[in-house]
């Protein structure tokens, strides 16, 4: 079960377990997560479940909600990172996920096609059509021609600090949002944002420079 701990100068305040779809961060005594500070709004933010996945949503607050010291609006959150809100650190646990985690393509610095051929950890093509049913076919770039199977719950593609984009294995199919980077990655030509985006067969995605393909077999 994901959880929320809240420091604050490395001390160690509560720890709060997310059990509801939506659970509330603020200064009012109304909120779930009441944190009582000047700097933290009355209602700063909302953090929302979806099965294993939690988004952190700013509320328009004053001072702005961080995600490992980046301002966010709306941000899926990986297991480990860290929420800033005022002076207080909220580390985000969610080991459930980060087992079902794999950084499938993930490149290497020196990398400037976006995808370096040692970093793809893809099942073979044979297996593609197993479990998931799905794949991402690389297109251009060092690792084109490659296909990466969809067995995962989530599957992260992309270069790290330039766009990273997750795909997310569904009951009713998959989805595709955008998690870090400052990169615009896409799907047909349209930004993908941090709202999942269903994904059909033959949809193709640009994400830091490389052209990938999704393909259910």
């Amino acid at each position: 079960m994901p959880k929320m701990i809240v420091s604050l100068d490395g001390v160690v305040i509560k720890e709060v377990q997310l059990t509801k779809d939506r659970t509330s961060l603020g200064r009012r005594p109304y909120n779930d997560v009441v944190i009582d500070n000047l700097a933290v709004s009355g209602e700063h933010a909302v953090l929302q479940m979806s099965g294993n996945e939690v988004y952190l949503e700013d509320l328009n607050s004053t001072n702005g909600t961080y995600v490992n010291g980046k301002a966010v609006k709306k941000q899926l959150l990986q297991n480990n990172d860290t929420v800033e809100i005022g002076k207080y650190r909220i580390k985000y646990v969610n080991e459930a996920g980060s087992a079902a985690f794999e950084k499938t393509m993930v490149a290497g610095p020196a990398d400037t096609t976006g995808f370096a051929a040692t970093g793809i950890a893809a099942a073979p093509v044979a297996d593609a059509g197993l479990g998931s049913g799905a794949a991402i076919k690389v297109m251009s770039g060092a690792a084109a021609g490659r296909e990466v199977a969809l067995v995962k719950v989530v599957t992260t593609i992309g270069k790290p600090g330039v766009a990273v984009a997750a795909i997310t294995r569904r009951p009713q199919g998959f989805v595709v949002t955008h998690v870090e980077g400052f990169g615009k990655p896409t799907l047909n030509g349209t930004v993908i944002g941090a709202e999942p985006v269903t994904l059909k067969h033959g949809d193709m995605l640009e994400l830091a420079g490389t052209h990938m393909q999704f393909v259910q077999h």
